[in-house]
C-alpha cells in the first residue's frame, strides 16, 4: 500500500472509529503530511519501505528546527500510525515500537519579583470591586492557590480567627493553608463590602462574587488580572499561575522547607515541588556573584 493511501485511511479511522476531535485529527494530518514528504524525499513510497532508521532520521531532522515538545508530538502521531498499520494487517512489524520519545525539558516557573508583586497588589480601595480584587490577589499570592481553588472558595472554608483556609484541591484532596496577616486583614475589609455585591437578597455561599452577585468565574478573574497588569505596566502575559509560582519561589528563597511548600501547594509528589529549587539555586548563584568579596578579582 502507498504511504499516502495508508495515511488517508488512518485519518478516516481516527475521525470515524476513534472519534477524535476535528482539531486533533487536523494536527495528526499535519504531522503525517510532513512525515510523508520526508519519506518521499528519502525513497520510501510504500509502507513496507519504511524502516526504523527512516523514523530516527526524520526525528533528528525535525529536532534541528523544532522544539522538543513538537518532536515528541510528531513521534506520538507516527507511533499511532504504525500501530494502526499492524492492527489492520497492512504490515507485520511496527518499526516505531522501540524508538524512545525525546525527554521534554521542564520549564522553570516564571516568577514575579517581590517588587512586581507589591506593585500589582497596590490597589486603591474605592469600590466594593476594588476590595474584592485586592482580597483575591492577596489570597492567591499569600496562599499559593490555583485559580480554580480561589474562585470556588465558599464562606465556610475561611477561618479568619485562626488565619486559615480549607481548600479542596485536585483529586478532592483537602488541605489547610495559613493566610497571614495581610490576607486576613483584606479579607475582613472585603467581607464588610461583600453585601453590596449581593443582588435581590440572594443567599450566596461563594466567597468572591461577580457584578451579578454570583460566584466569580475563572474567566472573570483572568480579565481582572489582565486589566490590572496593563494598568500597572507589568507584563500582560502574567497568568494566575504566575502568582502561585511566585508564592513558592519567594518562600523557598527566604528559607522555607520544601516539604512545607509541597503541603501548601497541594502537590501529591514532592518532585513537582522540587522544580522551585532550581529557581532558588539560580538566585543563590546570582547573589554569590554579586555580593561575595572573593568573586570579583581586583575589586
Amino acid at each position: 500500500m502507498k504511504i499516502e493511501d495508508a495515511i488517508t485511511d488512518f485519518i478516516q479511522y481516527c475521525l470515524f472509529e476513534r472519534g477524535l476531535t476535528d482539531q486533533t485529527v487536523k494536527s495528526y494530518q499535519n504531522d503525517l503530511d510532513i512525515y510523508y514528504q520526508f519519506l518521499d524525499e528519502h525513497g520510501a513510497y510504500y509502507v513496507k519501505d519504511i524502516s526504523s532508521d527512516h523514523i530516527k532520521d526524520f526525528l533528528k531532522n525535525r529536532g534541528s528546527a523544532e522544539s522538543t515538545s513538537t518532536v515528541a508530538h510528531n513521534l506520538t502521531v507516527i507511533k499511532n500510525f504504525h500501530k494502526y498499520l499492524v492492527k489492520e494487517n497492512i504490515v507485520k512489524e511496527d518499526v516505531s515500537l522501540f524508538i524512545s520519545r525525546p525527554k521534554l525539558q521542564k520549564r522553570l516557573p516564571r516568577a514575579l519579583s517581590v517588587e512586581e508583586v507589591d506593585l500589582l497588589l497596590d490597589i486603591p480601595l474605592v469600590s466594593p470591586f476594588d476590595y474584592r480584587n485586592k482580597a483575591m490577589l492577596e489570597l492567591m499570592y499569600g496562599a499559593g492557590l490555583r485559580v480554580s481553588e480561589l474562585v470556588s472558595l465558599t464562606l465556610n472554608q475561611v477561618d479568619l480567627e485562626n488565619g486559615m483556609i480549607r481548600i479542596m484541591g485536585k483529586g478532592r484532596k483537602e488541605r489547610e493553608i495559613p493566610i497571614g496577616e495581610y490576607g486576613v486583614y483584606y479579607l475582613r475589609l472585603y467581607l464588610e463590602q461583600r453585601g453590596n455585591l449581593i443582588k435581590n437578597h440572594r443567599q450566596e455561599d461563594a466567597l468572591f462574587l461577580n457584578n451579578h452577585g454570583k460566584q466569580i468565574a475563572r474567566q472573570g478573574f483572568f480579565k481582572i488580572l489582565k486589566s490590572l497588569l496593563l494598568e500597572k505596566g507589568l507584563n500582560p502575559d502574567v497568568s494566575p499561575h504566575t502568582l502561585r509560582h511566585s508564592f513558592a519561589t519567594h518562600l523557598l528563597s527566604h528559607g522555607a522547607d520544601l516539604r512545607s511548600i509541597q503541603e501548601m501547594l497541594g502537590h501529591a509528589d514532592i518532585s513537582t515541588t522540587k522544580i522551585y529549587t532550581h529557581v532558588s539555586d539560580e538566585k543563590v548563584e546570582a547573589d554569590y556573584k554579586k555580593y561575595h568579596p572573593r568573586e570579583h578579582k581586583g575589586d
